[in-house]
């Protein structure tokens, strides 16, 4: 069955706010990070979605549940969908990593699988977790899938469905709550957009 996987990475997170590397670390939404959950529930109206997912991470569960509040479907948690842990370096502002450590931050973003953080999470173990739920997804019989998880399990779901190398992780962007959506069939998947952001505007450019 031809199906649409809906991606939306979640709202602003208390530590997106103060530029903290997160990972596993588990923060909640701002204020403004609950507003753009909201219009981003606004804009998924049009997708007919019929399912969400989301991480068990607070960030994204509760963006998650303030979608699933708008479109009126319980989302279903799952830790597969969290993001990648970021080792030691989580925890750290990204002040810090450029002044003491732009060399190692630069070669992970051109290529995280030649250039591994210390300690972060096996990028081979990161594929397969998102691997077994993107096989279970699309195992079901609802078409239209809501995601909601973290720019790294996003791009990461996205590169395996696209047949794009995880060297490429970092490549690819998400805002708060970007949207991204994949149409899946069985000769070629598609990826239709990339980071739809405009239903924010009324909180990033808010009128005087």
């Amino acid at each position: 069955m031809r199906k649409n996987l809906i991606f939306c990475r979640h709202g602003e997170s208390e530590f997106n706010a103060k530029r903290i590397i997160q990972g596993h670390i588990d923060t909640d939404l701002t204020p403004k990070g609950i507003v753009q959950a909201k219009l981003a529930g606004e804009e998924l109206k049009k997708f007919r979605i019929e399912k969400i997912y989301c991480s068990d991470l607070r960030r994204a569960k509760r963006t998650a549940d303030i979608i699933g509040d708008v479109l009126d479907i319980t989302p279903l948690i799952d830790k597969r969908i969290r993001e990648m842990s970021f080792g030691e370096w989580e925890g750290r502002t990204y002040e810090y990593i450029y002044e003491n450590d732009l060399d190692t931050f630069h070669g992970w973003l051109k290529n995280p699988v030649a250039c591994p953080l210390p300690s972060q999470e096996d990028i081979k173990s990161f594929k397969a977790r998102l691997n077994s739920f993107l096989n279970d997804v699309l195992s079901v019989k609802e078409k239209n899938i809501l995601i909601v998880a973290h720019g790294g399990s996003i791009q990461g779901m996205i590169c395996i469905l696209t047949g794009l190398g995880f060297e490429h992780l970092w490549a690819l962007k998400h805002t708060n709550t970007g949207i991204s959506i994949v149409d899946v069939n069985s000769s070629k998947n598609r990826l239709k957009v990339l980071n739809f952001s405009n239903h924010l505007e009324a909180v990033e450019n808010p009128l005087i």
